[in-house]
C-alpha cells in the first residue's frame, strides 16, 4: 500500500466515523427533544388535572345546593296540595 492510498483509507474511515458520529449526536437530540416534548405533555395533564378537579367539586356544589332545593320546593309543594285538599274538602 502506498502512502497516498494509505491516506485515502484513512480519510475514508475518518468520513465514516465522521457520518456515524453526526448520526448518532442527531439521534441523541431527537431523543432529548423527545423528552423534552414528554415534560410539556406531562405538565399539561398536571395543569388539565387540576382544572378537571376544580370544575368537578363546582359541580358537586352545585348538585348538593339543588338537591337542597328540590327538597324545600317538595316539601312547599306538598304543604300547598295538602293546603288545596282542605280547601275542596271544605275543611277549616
Amino acid at each position: 500500500m502506498t502512502e497516498a492510498t494509505a491516506v485515502e483509507a484513512a480519510t475514508t474511515r475518518l468520513e465514516r466515523a465522521l457520518r456515524a458520529l453526526e448520526e448518532a449526536v442527531d439521534c441523541r437530540l431527537e431523543r432529548e427533544h423527545g423528552r423534552g416534548d414528554l415534560s410539556d405533555e406531562l405538565y399539561n395533564l398536571g395543569v388539565d388535572r387540576s382544572r378537571l378537579a376544580s370544575e368537578l367539586d363546582q359541580a358537586v356544589a352545585r348538585a348538593l345546593r339543588l338537591e337542597q332545593a328540590n327538597r324545600t320546593v317538595a316539601g312547599q309543594l306538598e304543604t300547598a296540595i295538602q293546603s288545596i285538599q282542605k280547601v275542596i274538602a271544605g275543611e277549616p
